[in-house]
């Protein structure tokens, strides 16, 4: 079991039979009142986004989440194709509608980290810094750029990123999939 006093960003553990993913913590005392845990969860089942104040004594079920690495495949017909890096012909296929955000950046040949509750999908854990081709990029434009000027690039997933002026079609740039930044320019 799990001390609320001990619950960290990014710790797991089950709450009303799912599983919850600390995003925030954070402790409070109050004059005479009892310490409190204030957390902000995210249901990896659903999806949603919940706060909830605990008392510090309180006591949780640590989640037990497979996962698995696996290597992206393909999209075809709303579905994406993953397998597993050593064997190809042991594939797993997961609903495009269930990777929201992650199928932007999901590219063919890319190892991902696929989360499991109870042999059931929760998610996908995608590289914190990817490198991808840039597609299609407006030209550069001369002006008024001593706020640092940006345009909109598309990259080979199709995903469209924010990157300074000197980005050209055909430059190989890394991205932050956590916050889907631009990072740098490599080529």
């Amino acid at each position: 079991m799990i001390s609320a006093n001990d619950l960290k960003r990014d710790s797991v553990f089950i709450l009303g039979g799912h599983p919850h993913k600390v995003l925030e913590s954070s402790h409070m005392k109050k004059g005479r009142q009892g310490a409190t845990v204030q957390l902000k969860l995210k249901n990896l089942v659903t999806g949603s986004i919940i706060s909830k104040n605990v008392s510090s004594n309180e006591r949780f079920e640590p989640a037990d989440i497979e996962k698995r690495e696996l290597v992206f495949i393909y999209n075809h017909r709303g579905e994406c194709v993953f397998s597993d890096p050593n064997d190809k012909s042991n594939r797993v296929s997961i609903k495009e509608s269930d990777l929201v955000y992650e199928k932007e950046f999901l590219k063919g040949g890319l190892l991902v980290v696929v989360e499991y509750f109870d042999d059931e999908f929760i998610g996908v854990k995608l590289p914190i810094k990817i490198d991808y081709k840039v597609v299609d990029a407006p030209p550069n434009v001369k002006g008024n750029t001593a706020g640092g000027g940006t345009k909109m690039v598309t990259i080979e997933t199709g995903a469209k990123i924010q990157t300074p002026l000197f980005i050209e079609e055909g430059d190989i740039i890394k991205i932050n999939t956590e916050k889907g930044e631009y990072v740098e320019r490599l080529k």
